[in-house]
């Protein structure tokens, strides 16, 4: 995380909120509508849940509420986990949206995953995510 925070606070985005939370259906709402309450707050970053166990809820809360999806997002993560991890791509249901405004993120929740999406799906975009949010205002 402080690795991520420092990125994002170097490239003008400073860390607003930090929530650790179980993948309970019910705390992840929470936290994704709590979050997307905070003044100034333009992008929302979940990791983890995002598989098909059945104890994998993340993917299903927020897919449920975003008002506007990026289907890109998840088919661009998938592509560039393939090479490394093969086939086991298609297991993942990493996505992204906008909801309440604000932009929301899921990843799952292994290091490298995470480090994948931050590194080539969202630092390279966050500028243009954040213009393309505050225009929509």
């Amino acid at each position: 995380m402080l690795f991520r925070s420092v990125a994002l606070a170097e490239a003008g985005h400073p860390v607003a909120a930090y929530r650790l939370i179980k993948d309970e259906a019910a705390q992840v709402e929470a936290a994704l509508d709590e979050l997307a309450g905070l003044a100034g707050v333009q992008l929302i970053l979940f990791n983890g849940g995002t598989g098909i166990a059945p104890r994998d809820t993340t993917y299903d809360v927020i897919s449920r509420k975003l008002e506007k999806t990026l289907p890109g997002f998840g088919e661009i993560f998938r592509m560039l986990s393939y090479p490394e991890i093969g086939a086991a791509a298609m297991l993942s249901r990493a996505t992204a949206g906008v909801y309440r405004g604000t932009f929301v993120v899921s990843t799952p929740g292994s290091p490298h995953a995470v480090q994948l999406a931050f590194e080539k799906l969202i630092l390279p975009e966050i500028h243009h995510l954040a213009w393309e949010i505050k225009r929509q205002s």
